[in-house]
This record gives structure tokens, C-alpha cells and sequence, in this order.
């Protein structure tokens, strides 16, 4: 056997052993199911995206194209498959979308053969795309935003300093897709969601502004506008919705993950919120509420944060962090929440809408004092005294 073909042998049982195997629930706090492994690695691209397979060309079957990451995933579930839409990072530094695809939303994901060809936009190439999400909206197209980032010419000496948009792209297959003008917006935006149905016969916005690529600056929490139309969009003023406070899960920034779920109690947000600590920023998930029938007024706002990384999910390119711009709601009520740790890999939890709107109304708010943290606690050890006895 040549060292081609022990090497390709090698590699793609290894593949296959990864991508069939079984994800095992992990016992939890009630409120959502995490699971043993990730759902999708760097190391569950298909091994023809990475080798060359032509022996003459490629003897010793080194990795030719290597892949660094696997992460931040929109989500949506397509003639009964669940389907990701991630975030597939290169050894290059540069991001693209890729379709993966399984049969139960919690292992066997596969890529499909190729991954998604986003068209540019003339005249102004994007240098890199990622974090999409994914709406079905009730106009009949599946749109994506995204962050479109670029070299900030302003700045002709400095390497590092980017300019942020929301690309748009929209498609009926998740093949094909149509790509839009970016938003225009007075601010830079790098986190923006579209609300699946018309408000006031506009398309709906959830944005996080903010003043330079990474600062937020006056940005003041999440963000809510008006479109006219998404061919063009040009986003109204925008009200923020949910605001950052001091001394929280969010006081750096906020941002929301996916668009939000539609429940007979309101419409359920899940969204990601950044404190500054000693070894950097740490990103942590949370979740509110809104009503159904004005989707920018907050009707239930649990304190604290919803899901941060535990065990093996600190570690990563970016320590400490979680991520989630992906979800689905099944018919029967059961939620798959996909979410990315330490910009490295992807995860899953589920969850019920029961469950999440449960958690939602009944988990007290953050008072923004010390005090009134304390006072939740002897609240509820006041109502457990008696079933203690």
C-alpha cells in the first residue's frame, strides 16, 4: 500500500467515525438538554474540500486547502432535514457559508457537496462574510444577513481597521442566491436579524449599532427599524429595544442571536450579551421576551445569563465565549438551539417552547443592585421553607 493510499484510507474512516457518531443528552438545570459532543468541527469538512485526491499530483495526501473552524451557524429546518448554515473558516483567515445537513438537528450533519458561492457585490468587494441568519420570511424568499467586512480605507496605513455592513442575500434553495445591496444605516452594523413577518407593511430589523468595527461606542443595546424594501434597504431611525446597563452580561454590547420564535405568549428572543473581564471579553447568551402584536416592546426580561460555556467550550481561538445566530422550532414544540463556543466548533441544546417561555416569565430580572439580588434569593427561600419541612 503506498503512503497515498494509507493516508487517504486513514482519513476518511476517521471522517466517517466522526460525522455518524451518536450525540449523547447530558442531564441539565431543566430549562434546556446540552449535549456530549459538538454537533460540527473543523474536522467534519469533507476531506475532499481539504486533499487532493490525484495520487500524481499529491502522494504523500497532505492537506492542501486546511480548515480552522467551525462556527456560528444560521439555522432552518427544510423538507424535514435540519439545516445549518455555517460559518466555515479557512487557515487563511477568511470565512465562507456552507450548508450542513441531519436527520434528527443533534448529529449525522453532513456538508453538502459544495459550499455556497455568495456573489460579491460590484465595485465593492466584500474581503470577508460570516454570521448569517437565516429568516423564511412571509414575503416567500429565505434571507440572509450577514456581516460584510472590509478594509477601512480611511485608514490607508493601518492593516487592522475594518469597516462593518450587513450584507443581504436572499434565495428559495439555500443553492442559489441573489445578493442584495448592503443596508444603509448611519452606524456600522455587524449584527443585524430580520423579523420574520411585516410590521406596518415594512420589513423589520433587529440591529446593534455601533460606532467603529469593534467599539460600540454610543451604540446603546439592541436595535429596532423599519425597511421599505429589502432590494434596497435603507433602515428608518432605529429605537433601541433592550438596552445595554452597567455591571451586567451585557455591558459591553448586545447583539441578537436568531430572529425570534412566534409563541401564543409573545415572541421568544434569544440573544448574546459581552462583559469586559480580566482575560478579555466574555460572551455569554440570554434571552426576553416581546409582545406579539409590537414586537419592540420587552413583556418578560429573565436576569442573568441564559447559556455560558462550561468544560471544554472555554477553550478555543476565542477563549470564553458563546454564540448562537441559529434555532429551530419544531411543530411539536421542541427547540434546537445551535450555538458556537470559543469561536471554534458547534453545539447543540433543546429545549421546549414551554420551557423557554416558562423561563422567560417566571426567572426574576436583574435589579442592577446587589441588594436586590439578595432579595430575590430570600424570595424564594421564603416560598421553599414550607415545602422544606
Amino acid at each position: 500500500m503506498t503512503t497515498f493510499e494509507r493516508r487517504k484510507a486513514l482519513i476518511e474512516t476517521r471522517y466517517e467515525e466522526l460525522v455518524t457518531r451518536a450525540n449523547i443528552p447530558l442531564e441539565g438545570n431543566g430549562i434546556y438538554t446540552r449535549y456530549a459532543h459538538p454537533v460540527i468541527t473543523a474536522d467534519m469538512v469533507p476531506p475532499f474540500w481539504k486533499y487532493d485526491y490525484d495520487p500524481e499530483r499529491n502522494p504523500y495526501f497532505m492537506e492542501r486547502i486546511g480548515v480552522n473552524a467551525t462556527l456560528n451557524s444560521g439555522a432552518m429546518k427544510i423538507d424535514g432535514k435540519y439545516v445549518l448554515v455555517v460559518r466555515v473558516e479557512g487557515m487563511d483567515r477568511k470565512s465562507f457559508f456552507a450548508v450542513a445537513e441531519s436527520p434528527n438537528g443533534i448529529d449525522n450533519f453532513r456538508f453538502r457537496e459544495r459550499p455556497i458561492t455568495m456573489p460579491d457585490i460590484d465595485g465593492n468587494p466584500t474581503t470577508n462574510i460570516y454570521d448569517m441568519r437565516l429568516t423564511q420570511h412571509e414575503d416567500g424568499w429565505i434571507y440572509g444577513l450577514f456581516c460584510a467586512e472590509r478594509h477601512d480605507d480611511a485608514h490607508p496605513g493601518d492593516l487592522s481597521a475594518a469597516t462593518a455592513a450587513c450584507g443581504i442575500a436572499r434565495t428559495k434553495d439555500l443553492v442559489t442566491w441573489e445578493r442584495l445591496p448592503d443596508l444603509k444605516c448611519t452606524s456600522q452594523q455587524r449584527n443585524v436579524v430580520l423579523h420574520p413577518e411585516f410590521v406596518d407593511s415594512k420589513y423589520a430589523l433587529y440591529t446593534r449599532p455601533q460606532d467603529g468595527f469593534i467599539d460600540t461606542g454610543s451604540g446603546g443595546g439592541i436595535g429596532w427599524g423599519l425597511v421599505d424594501d429589502m432590494t434596497n434597504a435603507v433602515l428608518g431611525p432605529e429605537t433601541i429595544i433592550d438596552p445595554r446597563y452597567y455591571h451586567t452580561i451585557k455591558e459591553v454590547k448586545n447583539g441578537e442571536g436568531p430572529h425570534p420564535i412566534k409563541t401564543p405568549k409573545g415572541w421568544l428572543h434569544l440573544a448574546h450579551g459581552v462583559r469586559a473581564c480580566a482575560s478579555g471579553l466574555r460572551y455569554v447568551l440570554y434571552m426576553y421576551m416581546t409582545s406579539l402584536e409590537k414586537p419592540w416592546e420587552k413583556i418578560a426580561s429573565p436576569g442573568g445569563y441564559f447559556m455560558a460555556p462550561v468544560g471544554e467550550e472555554y477553550i478555543g481561538d476565542v477563549m470564553n465565549v458563546v454564540f448562537s445566530n441559529g434555532w429551530i422550532a419544531d411543530e411539536d414544540g421542541k427547540v434546537f438551539i445551535y450555538y458556537a463556543s470559543s469561536d471554534t466548533r458547534m453545539h447543540v441544546a433543546t429545549s421546549t417552547i414551554d420551557q423557554l417561555v416558562d423561563y422567560c416569565f417566571n426567572t426574576p430580572q436583574d435589579g442592577l443592585f446587589t441588594g436586590k439580588s439578595v432579595e430575590a434569593i430570600n424570595r424564594l427561600i421564603d416560598g421553599n421553607l414550607p415545602f422544606l419541612k
